[in-house]
């Protein structure tokens, strides 16, 4: 499984689990990789920003931290997403033609 940087898409060489050491770092840009931002859990529009209700509050989110349950984010490059995001648009506009 490929596994990718939220900040600049580079892949990632990651453990299978998908859980990287908590001071592990991107090796392109830098960022922490054990943070809310890279986790799948994350979710602006969740209460704390995150859809595990056991977890404590991390203010930080782009920080590293010590959430047990964190697990790296399964989605691939962001690029990707907004082609999708672009083509459904597209699609929906296509319809009221």
């Amino acid at each position: 499984m490929s596994f990718f940087c939220v900040k600049c898409n580079a892949e990632l060489s990651l453990p299978l689990n998908g859980k990287p050491a908590r001071t592990e770092s991107c090796h392109n840009c830098g960022k922490d990789l054990h943070a809310c931002v890279q986790c799948q859990h994350y979710d602006t529009s969740a209460y704390n920003a995150c859809r595990e209700s056991q977890a404590e509050r991390v203010v930080e989110k782009e920080r590293s931290n010590f959430c047990d349950y964190f697990q790296f984010h399964k989605n691939g490059p962001s690029a990707k997403e907004s082609n999708s995001k672009d083509d459904a648009l597209k699609k929906l506009d296509d319809l009221f033609k």
